[in-house]
């Protein structure tokens, strides 16, 4: 047996971006040590200028996690207590939770069965006087239908803040994403695309007024020290994470092509399964495959996940509850049925940069017995 065959196979594998990163990740640790600089700082603005540059947008403003992105974009861009924000009910909770922390509501659409993003075509029905922002998720890589959201946001003069926690690199007709709307929010958490090495976030937009308030909320409400203006957050970004962030940023659409031949490969070893329905990739949009999500048939899902287990294979299930039937929100009465579906059906496999052929085909393997 091989050593391949000998060890659990991880969901995600980031040695073999630490062993050709080394010397570099070491230097800027190094030369962030040395500095005795560790929050905020020049690395910080030399990575929020990287980034802004990258996408192409005026401002990126660096904190401390992509949910405070999320909750400080929203209050920038001048949502509040009583306002409604329309998104996802199928996504990680940080997503309707940082609506909910500001004091505004949730409204929860469901999602299209194809790309387990916000279905645009049910927005509009959800509008009321109080909505004031649409929130997309551009889940697993992939985007939503910004099409459509953009065409009702400007109908009904709403902001709209794309997460882009899983799609950082990742296009809609040739546009990044996160610059598409009003503003984007962006996480570092170490899994995603273009990880930290810890927690780490950013928000970025072409509004000036816009990223003067946020980067006003990053620090307690204040621009000035001690001069404060608004009650706000301390979410300042680690000078550390953002002299990671700034080697590993040259490397990610590099990273992101890896990603998108690894999912190639794993469409042709899976395509001819019965059943089995593979991740699709709509013709206006560029994956990034952060996650290879497949669904699994006839309510199979959990124990195809232990067969897999058994065969040493880990896999995650992103989410086994979808954010309406969550404890703080299952008394809303919602019912939407193809997130509830989808909950129990999909199942991710690994899938990093740098994974091998030869792990995807014992993965393949795996998953075809234990689907036999």
């Amino acid at each position: 047996m091989d050593a391949i065959q000998q060890t659990q196979i991880p969901v995600l594998d980031l040695s073999p971006e630490i062993d050709l990163l080394w010397d570099e990740i070491n230097a800027a640790i190094q030369r962030v040590l040395r500095s005795g600089h560790f929050i905020m700082g020049a690395e910080v603005k030399a990575f929020e200028t990287q980034f802004a540059a990258y996408l192409g947008v005026k401002h990126a403003v660096g904190m401390n996690s992509g949910t405070d992105a999320l909750v400080i974009g929203l209050r920038a861009l001048g949502v509040g207590a009583g306002d409604e924000v329309i998104t996802t009910p199928f996504s990680f909770f940080a997503t309707a939770e940082a609506v909910s922390i500001i004091g505004a509501t949730p409204v929860f659409v469901d999602i299209d069965p194809r790309t387990y993003n916000l279905d645009a075509g049910q927005i509009e029905a959800k509008i009321t006087e109080r909505t004031k922002a649409i929130m997309p998720v551009h889940l697993y890589g992939q985007s939503a239908d910004m099409d459509v959201i953009m065409e009702l946001a400007g109908k009904y003069g709403l902001k709209v803040l794309e997460d882009t926690a899983q799609a950082f690199s990742g296009e809609y007709r040739g546009r990044k994403l996160g610059t598409i709307g009003d503003a984007g929010a962006f996480s570092f958490f170490p899994s995603k695309n273009l990880g930290a090495y810890g927690d780490a976030g950013m928000f970025v937009t072409d509004d000036d007024d816009v990223a003067t308030m946020a980067r006003m909320l990053r620090v307690h409400g204040s621009l000035k020290k001690y001069h404060n203006e608004v009650v706000g957050y301390n979410s300042r970004m680690d000078t550390m994470q953002a002299a990671i962030l700034g080697v590993k940023l040259p490397h990610v659409d590099g990273w992101s092509e890896a990603r998108r031949a690894a999912a190639k490969r794993y469409n042709d070893l899976l395509g001819d399964i019965p059943g089995l329905t593979l991740p699709y990739e709509a013709p206006e949009a560029r994956h990034v495959y952060h996650q290879f999500t497949v669904r699994i048939p006839d309510r199979l899902r959990d124990t195809v996940q232990a067969r897999l287990a058994e065969a040493g294979v880990s896999t995650m299930v992103y989410y086994p509850v979808p954010i309406h039937q969550l404890p703080i929100y299952q008394d809303w009465d919602y019912d939407l049925p193809e997130a509830e579906s989808a909950a129990g059906a999909v199942i991710s496999l690994p899938i990093w940069p740098q994974i091998t052929p030869e792990i995807q085909e014992r993965v393949a393997g795996a998953l075809r017995a234990a689907l036999g």
